[in-house]
């Protein structure tokens, strides 16, 4: 989400921090400046001290999957549902409606009043959110563990009689797109930003990847009740859906409550499959576009890059962030420091379930032409295809990773979310705890192999992102 409620936002910092998969606010925040992520020294045991999750799983008759991972280390559980639905499972003329969804999720459901679940969750001393993304959403309640069957029951209440009417969808709709104009529309950047996202991708091959989640005005104005509802029937199902808990909390309880709550929801038909259609090295391209909240150019690399599962992805994160994260990337040095020719720089890999993207951009200084950035961040491009990595680099940037999963997983929220994208991007819960370990496994050899198969020209687009032409002599 870009705009909550201050009762929505009260997670929004733990789930950026354990989502990284949701890169699009990084991506949005690289405009405003990158952090530096702090390092840590490593060693031979450096997977092993992230920690090992130790979870269960089963699956209720209704195809309900349960992944339970117990940890009495605080009096705190969170019960997170993923469903496997986002902005990739919808259809061309429908966009925006998981996102509309994650919104409509909290209007009330048959024992719910409207608002009341946010007004529950908080009077128990817990906090509660959802987010969208390409390829699924999520929700989550973290309580005080003996108001486990709060969460477990709100999430089953609304799973088995959301309220999904004229009214509520009028409403929500009309807040998704306030949503978009605030954070979007009038943002510098933003816009042009989130097309950078989805330009890799064609429309008639792969519509999943191929336009935002938030949703367009036209296809949101035009959507029915009936639509909407259909959506719904679809996708926010028991067989589409896993719900995990993690935290302190009795394991056999926790099972009977499951079964209590969830077990007579109807399963409904499995929903289509993503398709995406795709290609690397489709040749250069380069698009203009104007932006009137900018005032300075910017110049975005966009690459078609790999599914999260592919063996290639881990390489490419940490190319990803020898390139663009924190102040001693080679961007960064390159572009700022030394050139002087950007007020900042950033960018990332971003995975999703069928297809990935990797963008790198700068925002130009004041008089510096768009050509000229343009060719320093190809330089630096270049740099790493044609030389290795150091040694230096590549440790940091392990480190880095190593670090954010261990912050991750200090919370249960972490654990949650780590459980659940390890299972809908790589197979398995247990993926979690192989995550660390691949990524410090990358040689510099790799980074280069890497950085020549999906850094090449041939797989670029270029988008240079101009401010709207001064007239009259104004200033």
């Amino acid at each position: 989400m870009l705009r909550k409620r201050h009762s929505e936002r009260l997670r929004d910092a733990e789930l950026r921090a354990v989502a990284r998969r949701e890169w699009r606010g990084a991506l949005l925040a690289g405009a405003c400046g990158v952090a530096a992520l702090l390092a840590m020294p490593t060693s031979p045991l450096a997977a092993q001290q992230v920690g090992q999750i130790t979870y269960d799983t089963y699956t209720l008759t209704n195809g309900l999957t349960v992944v339970l991972s117990e940890d009495h280390t605080t009096p705190v559980v969170t019960v997170n549902v993923w469903y496997h639905v986002g902005s990739a499972n919808e259809t061309p003329h429908h966009s925006g409606f998981a996102h509309l969804f994650e919104h409509m999720m909290f209007q009330g459901s048959a024992h719910v009043k409207k608002s009341e679940h946010m007004q529950l969750v908080e009077r128990a001393g817990g906090s509660m959110n959802g987010s969208t993304t390409d390829d699924r959403t999520n929700y989550f309640e973290s309580l005080p563990s003996n108001r486990m069957n709060l969460g477990l029951w709100l999430e089953a209440d609304r799973m088995r009689s959301l309220a999904v009417n004229q009214t509520n969808f009028e409403n929500q709709r009309q807040t998704v797109e306030e949503e978009r104009r605030l954070g979007v529309d009038n943002q510098p950047y933003a816009k042009a930003f989130l097309g950078a996202l989805t330009a890799p991708f064609d429309s008639s091959g792969c519509f999943a990847y191929a336009h935002s989640t938030i949703g367009e005005y036209a296809d949101l104005n035009a959507a029915t009740v009936d639509e909407v509802r259909s959506f719904h029937s679809e996708y926010y199902a028991p067989n589409n859906a896993v719900l995990a808990v993690v935290g302190d909390f009795n394991p056999a309880q926790a099972r009977r409550l499951i079964q209590q709550y969830f077990g007579d929801i109807p399963r409904v038909p499995a929903p289509p499959a993503v398709s995406c259609v795709y290609r690397y090295g489709t040749g250069a391209k380069q698009l203009t576009v104007t932006d009137s909240n900018a005032t300075l150019p910017a110049v975005v690399l966009i690459y078609t890059a790999p599914p999260q599962r592919d063996s290639d992805t881990p390489a490419l994160d940490l190319l990803a962030s020898v390139l663009a994260t924190g102040e001693s990337s080679r961007l960064n040095r390159s572009l700022v420091r030394e050139a002087r020719a950007a007020v900042t720089t950033g960018g990332g890999s971003n995975s999703y379930r069928e297809a990935g993207v990797a963008i790198f951009l700068a925002i130009d200084n004041q008089g510096v032409p768009a050509q000229r950035v343009d060719s320093l961040l190809n330089a630096v491009i270049d740099q790493v295809r044609n030389d290795t990595v150091s040694t230096a680099e590549l440790t940091k940037v392990k480190n880095q990773y190593r670090s954010d999963a261990i912050r991750s997983r200090q919370t249960t929220m972490g654990v949650a979310e780590a459980l659940q994208s390890a299972l809908w991007f790589d197979g398995s819960p247990g993926a979690a705890n192989e995550d660390v370990a691949r990524h410090l496994a990358v040689t510099a050899a790799d980074l280069q192999r890497v950085a020549r198969k999906y850094l090449d020209p041939a797989n670029q687009l270029v988008l240079i992102v101009n401010p709207p032409a001064k007239s009259g002599g104004a200033h």
